[in-house]
Formats: structure tokens, sequence, C-alpha cells
């Protein structure tokens, strides 16, 4: 039987310990200050700014809130569990296993966000995805994981603006780059870098053959205007170009498309499918900046990786997952060993298991991509 000593011992979620973990005190120090900067009558002259700061507010809001709802469930049903743990008390008990059910759905949602603590994974996401080797079934491929991740996105609220994008031939995309804003993004979207694989009977081929396809996904956390990436403009070079992909008044009439290469790094990045050529090259150099970005926590990674002896393998391009349609239906990420049957529906966005099992994967000592 579990009485009110035991509950507090299994269930010790309104414990001063908790609470440190939870960094409750750091939090409300940080909503005080930004109710401050709320207060300046010069926020909104900086509009970009301003938005920061009232979506960083609201985000801090809501946990201090959903924390102290849970600490208060907690206490209620301590309380009931004292009154009933003398008496044979049907309706209490039921009572408090209502209470223990939401304090698990909090508890599990204050562990998701303690895996979210890298000094990044409050950014907005940037996905960069490529057709491997197969051609036709490779492009098909990947814009069926583009409409993955943005049925995910639209799920959750957040928004998703195309960066760059160059369709197939005949059908599908060869890459696309895109940025996925909202809450936490990129920390749930590091989850995805790597090398997916399809297997399937193709609808392309007339034999009704199995097909194999490979797409690679980058993800990189979108770079602060005024921090973290100093780039020399004489490392870059600019060149435009006239854009591809369907015509229109403006689109494939005038040289608008942009594409930056950084000298030192080699790195290449191109925009065209913004109107006029200011606004691909502003989205240009915020690609640049978040790959550059990207490269220097791959870097330190790597440097980790020596120190702790690690053995495995930190590249970017391994495989992640494979996404079988047949023999049998089946997707499996290859480094939680999770994995769920309805492939329609995490083709349709339901990929939230495969992020929170990879989460609490890296949380337990795994290789760490952030």
């Amino acid at each position: 039987m579990l009485n009110s000593a035991n509950f507090r011992k299994n269930y010790p979620v309104g414990s001063p310990t908790s609470n440190t973990l939870f960094d409750l005190a750091g939090k409300e120090q940080e909503i005080a200050i930004l109710e401050k900067q709320m207060e300046s009558p010069t926020l909104w002259d900086d509009q970009e700014h301003a938005q920061k700061v009232t979506q960083r507010l609201a985000m801090l809001r809501g946990r201090v809130e959903s924390f102290q709802r849970m600490s208060q469930c907690f206490e209620d049903a301590a309380v009931l569990l004292g009154l009933g743990e003398d008496e044979d008390d049907h309706e209490t008990a039921l009572e408090v296993q209502t209470e223990l059910r939401a304090i698990e759905n909090w508890v599990a949602e204050l562990e998701l966000e303690l895996l979210l603590s890298g000094p990044y994974d409050d950014r907005n996401a940037i996905l960069a995805m490529h057709a491997g080797a197969g051609g036709l079934e490779a492009q098909d491929w990947v814009e069926m994981l583009f409409r993955m991740f943005t049925r995910w996105a639209e799920r959750r609220g957040f928004r998703y603006e195309t960066l760059d994008l160059l369709a197939g031939d005949e059908a599908g995309i060869k890459s696309v780059t895109f940025q996925v804003s909202g809450p936490m993004a990129y920390g749930y979207l590091r989850s995805e870098k790597g090398v997916h694989r399809l297997v399937r009977i193709s609808p392309f081929d007339t034999g009704g053959r199995r097909h194999t396809s490979f797409a690679s996904v980058d993800v990189m956390p979108v770079v602060d205007e005024d921090a973290e990436v100093e780039i020399n403009p004489d490392d870059l070079r600019i060149d435009t170009f006239r854009s591809g992909g369907a015509g229109g008044q403006h689109v494939n009439k005038t040289d608008s498309a942009v594409r930056i290469t950084h000298l030192p790094s080699s790195t290449v990045v191109s925009c065209q499918n913004e109107r006029s050529q200011l606004s691909n090259r502003n989205a240009a150099m915020k690609m640049l900046k978040a790959k550059l970005l990207a490269a220097e926590i791959k870097r330190r990674e790597e440097e980790l990786a020596v120190v702790r002896g690690s053995q495995m393998d930190i590249a970017w391009g391994s495989q992640i997952r494979s996404y079988v349609f047949q023999p049998y239906t089946m997707v499996k990420d290859h480094r939680t060993k999770y994995e769920k049957g309805n492939v329609s529906a995490v083709m349709d966005g339901e990929i939230d298991e495969f992020i929170q099992a990879y989460l609490i994967w890296q949380a337990r000592g795994h290789q760490k991509e952030n």
C-alpha cells in the first residue's frame, strides 16, 4: 500500500531538489528582467529584438506556470493520501489516482524540457535536405521527407519558410533548405540530422520492383544577427544568377538568385525563392551563418569525443533511420532502436516519439550532436 511517506519518496516533484533541477529561481529571475525590458517605451524600436523578448518571456512564463501547477497537483495528492490512508476510502483513492496521472503527464513534459538544455536548443532551425544516389526515386524521397517535417511543424503550431528549393527534372525535389520557427525548434529537430533510408515498391518502376533510396538531412541552429558568427566580407564570393523553377512576371527574368561562397571553408549556399536579389542575399547569409555555426559545433564535439575516448562515428552523414514500406511496414531509428509500425502516421508528421527517444538516448551518455 502506498502511504504518504512512500508517495513523497516515489514522487518528489515538489521537493527542493526538483526545484533546483528545473532552475525555478533562475527562470523567475529571467522573467523579472524581461518584464522590465517590456516596460521600456523604446523596446519596439527594434521589432526583431522585441519579438525575441516577448517570445522568450511567454515561453518562460508557460514553463513556470506548468511547474507550479504540477507542484500544486503533487501537494493535493499528498494531502488526499494522508487523509485517506487510515480509511478504506475508495473515492479518495480514485482522486489520488487522477492526481497521479496528471503528475506523470507533467513529469514527462518536464523531463523533455530538461533534455532540451543545449546551448542552442531554444533557437529556430534551418534544415537542408539533399537527394542521394537514385535519381527520381531519391528526389521523390526528399519531397516525402519535406512533407513529413512541415506536417510535424504544423502539428506543433510552428512556422516554416522555404529558403531554397531545387525541383527534380521530372518529379520530386533535388534539394531544399527551409527554416522552422517555434519554441525549441532546433532542440527537437537536431535529432533528425543524418541519412534517412527508404525501402518501398517504386511507383515509378513499371516492373514493381523494390527500391532503396537515401536522403541526407542537415539541421542547423539559426544564428543571432549580432553574435556568434563573424564573417569577413573579404572572405566571400557572391554570384548572382537567374532563378530556376516555374517562371512568372519576375522569376527567371532577372538575376535575382544569389550564391555565396565562404572561401576559407569552401561553404556554398544559395537562395532563389525570394523576389528580390536583396532578399535572397539576406536569406543566403542567414543560411551561411547557420552552416558555419553548425561546423563549429561539430568541431567541438569531435574534440570532446577524443577527450572522452569515444569510438563512435560522429560523422553527420551516418545513416540514422530506415523507413520500410515493403515487404512489411516499420520505421526504425538505428541509434535508439526505437521503432514504429505505422509508417503512414510517421510520414504524416508523427515523429515526436522518435525525437523523445533520441533525447533520452543522448542524455544517457551516448553520442551528442548539439
